[in-house]
């Protein structure tokens, strides 16, 4: 830990845990290395879980063969309480992935969206969906939003991001502009930022997600800056030091990731986008306008421009 950086500080607060994706992208292999992967999925296949309407999206006529058709896979982070309250997704990305061009596309959804969520009366945010039935209902919730297809999800939680961080020795970042954040750990630490490149461990770069309140976007920021880190997190992995790890790494996805994709479809994975790296991977975003209902505060989406990226995600699956 940079003592320069953080100063202790007590308070008492509920985590949020952010989406770490970084531990997904391992797990679907879109990093490096076989042995790696084919650890990987090993490990964590004692968590494969299955949806309840099975394999196939209802949105699709016939299930998806991942060596061939594209495919898209939602992730997720959710909050924790530790009173064992059900919880609600702190962060929802979706991935589209194509074979024909090797090509991924990162779309993030503000977790304050309005959106309808079916089976209940009224509009929603979009991270309630969670609390009203768990990863199913969201994942028809996102399935309504976007309109495409969800073949494939994955939950991870942030004690391992931060685990996997440390192992490939931190993440390079180029901060925006100066601020703080609390980590998440007891006691708590305020941790500083300073604008321009920074070099962050796992408690770091998770503070760094996971602030919103100091960042004018909201959101967007902090989605940018998520997305900051998983380009960050590949380009780390690619160093011949992060190569004497790969169990260690492995050991950490197996323990922290919950997702539908079996050891088969997973090493199918790897086979068909070996080459996948930061470079290929296309981050989009939602445009929209703040708004409060009742008092409470919700992100509307623009209408024409969610239509542009509905038919952009359709074209990158092929999806009609």
């Amino acid at each position: 830990m940079t003592k320069s950086r953080i100063q202790y500080k007590k308070k008492k607060r509920r985590f949020r845990p952010f989406v770490v994706i970084l531990l997904t992208v391992l797990l679907l292999g879109l990093s490096y290395g076989g042995y790696l992967f084919f650890s990987a999925i090993k490990a964590a296949n004692h968590s494969y879980t299955e949806l309840d309407r099975g394999d196939k999206s209802n949105l699709r006529d016939e299930e998806v063969t991942i060596t061939k058709d594209p495919i898209s896979i939602l992730i997720t982070g959710v909050e924790d309480y530790t009173d064992g309250g059900i919880g609600r997704t702190d962060s929802i990305m979706v991935a589209t992935l194509n074979p024909d061009n090797q090509s991924m596309k990162l779309l993030s959804i503000p977790r304050d969206t309005l959106v309808e969520i079916p089976d209940r009366a009224n509009e929603d945010k979009i991270n309630h969906a969670y609390a009203f039935g768990g990863k199913d209902l969201t994942i028809e919730t996102v399935e309504n939003f976007l309109d495409i297809p969800i073949d494939y999800y994955a939950s991870v939680n942030f004690e391992g991001f931060k685990k996997i961080v440390d192992e490939i020795g931190g993440v390079t970042v180029d901060v925006p502009f100066d601020f703080w954040e609390d980590s998440d750990g007891r006691p708590r630490q305020r941790i500083y930022f300073t604008e321009g490149e920074m070099k962050l461990n796992g408690e770091e770069a998770l503070a760094y997600a996971r602030m919103r309140k100091q960042d004018k976007r909201g959101d967007f920021g902090r989605n940018e800056r998520q997305q900051q880190i998983i380009t960050a997190a590949i380009d780390s992995m690619v160093s011949p030091a992060t190569l004497l790890k790969l169990d260690d790494i492995a050991k950490h996805v197996g323990e922290n990731v919950e997702t539908n994709i079996s050891l088969t479809r997973g090493l199918s994975l790897q086979r068909t986008y070996p080459n996948i790296n930061s470079s290929k991977i296309e981050k989009l975003s939602i445009t929209g306008e703040d708004a409060y209902y009742d008092s409470i505060y919700y992100f509307v989406p623009d209408e024409e421009e969610l239509l542009a990226l509905q038919q952009e995600l359709k074209a990158h699956l092929k999806h009609n």
